[in-house]
């Protein structure tokens, strides 16, 4: 699952995607149909005859409404606690991912890593430490509200900085992270108006926090960060 939402100052681009660009999300779109895994795009603008156009046999998109009380970093995982909450029928397994660059180039469900794994997080991370001046930065809003987040960072300082463009597992570990990271948004993080979403300050600290003794991250799981690396490296997800 990902999601795409246009009309919004975005503060990572530091501009306003457009409404109905395709092309944004094509590379996603066209990684699932290549492998034949089924996708669903959340979105807020696109037109109807983009999605009659685009959507297909394993990706369906499903328009819905943006709340403005979150930046769209965050509001995503509303939107698929929402879903998840409504679906009858639970998904075994499943990843959500950024949407503009990541692609999927192996069938992760099919890895033995995966299978073998059922409580486990899968996620994406950086050749950075979490202790960083981006970081340091991005989190101020969270260290003055979480009271324990300083000794999370301190405890955490040398760990791998995580990258939440990539998160995924079996149903019940990755229920339980979005659960989680959608109470920890709600009470820290509902009116920021930082230049910083908070997103990744929450994503390591509840991973780190909850989930660290269960967490793989790195290949196979993704590709060097910002390496652009095209050829299939044996890792399951490429971002950027």
């Amino acid at each position: 699952m990902a999601c795409h939402f246009t009309g919004i100052y975005d503060v990572n681009r530091t501009t306003i995607l457009a409404d109905d660009d395709y092309t944004l999300v094509k590379d996603w779109v066209e990684s699932l149909v290549r492998l034949r895994l089924n996708g669903i795009l959340f979105h807020n603008n696109f037109s109807e005859a983009t999605c009659l156009l685009h959507q297909n046999t394993f990706v369906r998109f499903i328009k819905v409404d943006y709340n403005p009380l979150f930046n769209p970093n965050v509001y995503r995982y509303f939107v698929y606690l929402s879903y998840l909450k409504s679906q009858s029928f639970k998904p075994a397994h499943f990843f959500i991912t950024d949407i503009t660059d990541v692609e999927v180039l192996l069938n992760p469900f099919e890895q033995p890593l995966f299978k073998e794994n059922l409580l486990a997080l899968f996620c994406g991370d950086e050749p950075r430490k979490l202790n960083n001046d981006w970081m340091k930065a991005h989190a101020e809003l969270l260290r003055h509200r979480i009271p324990d987040y300083s000794l999370y960072e301190e405890k955490f300082s040398e760990a791998t900085l995580l990258n939440c463009g990539i998160i995924g597992g079996h149903y019940y570990p990755m229920f339980t992270f979005i659960e989680n990271i959608c109470a920890l948004h709600q009470q820290y993080n509902f009116d920021n108006t930082t230049q910083f979403t908070g997103d990744m300050g929450a994503f390591n600290y509840l991973v780190r926090t909850q989930f660290n003794n269960l967490l793989f991250h790195g290949p196979p799981v993704n590709t060097l960060f910002k390496a652009y690396e095209y050829k299939c490296s044996g890792c399951w997800f490429r971002h950027k």
